[in-house]
């Protein structure tokens, strides 16, 4: 099971949270909301490799 926690906001969340071994984050911290073409286009920026 991988457990994802939303609303992520401070930087003493995201501690406590990998703390208890939480796998993925989302919030604030790391991003505000932003429109899907912009998300795109950050993607197309980014190279990942697997």
């Amino acid at each position: 099971m991988t457990v994802v926690a939303e609303g992520v906001e401070t930087e003493e969340q995201h501690e406590l949270l990998a703390r208890y071994g939480c796998d993925e984050m989302q919030g604030y911290l790391y991003s505000k909301p932003i429109p899907v073409a912009d998300f795109e286009g950050l993607l197309q920026m980014t190279s990942f490799s697997a």
